[in-house]
């Protein structure tokens, strides 16, 4: 999946969270900034795909496939945030937004290796707060 794709189902994810799963196309392209038409076309290519069912009320969901894929990338996006504020030390803004650009390109190996560092640099910090 391409990274478009890839932010359309990050975005969708959250804004189901956000709207009780009540998202239509107009809120994506009004969250993305993007025209109607390519969100429209952007939907038709992720519905095709299996990611996302449109209901009869025009109503995104999040299909099973489309789901884990987001969850997947927003995992992905949060732990790279975090990373670069703790490890990095660079603002909150700079670290979304090169966290957003990475999380499409790492591999997996990778990222399963900077998600156990964190982990493990969290819980040496909650043992020493222990102390």
């Amino acid at each position: 999946m391409k990274e478009s794709g890839e932010n359309y189902l990050e975005t969708l994810l959250l804004l189901n969270e956000k709207m009780d799963n009540k998202v239509r196309a107009v809120d994506l392209a009004k969250e993305l900034s993007y025209s109607k038409p390519s969100v429209s076309r952007a939907l038709n290519i992720l519905k095709n795909n299996g990611f996302l069912s449109i209901d009869t009320s025009g109503y995104i969901h999040l299909t099973e496939t489309g789901q884990e894929t987001a969850e997947m990338i927003y995992e992905r996006h949060k732990t790279l945030t975090d990373l670069f504020l703790k490890l990095a030390g660079v603002s909150a803004e700079i670290a979304e937004k090169d966290a957003c650009r990475i999380e499409h390109v790492i591999s997996s190996e990778t990222f399963l290796g900077l998600k156990t560092y964190l982990e493990n640099l969290q819980s040496k910090e909650q043992d020493t707060n222990k102390v």
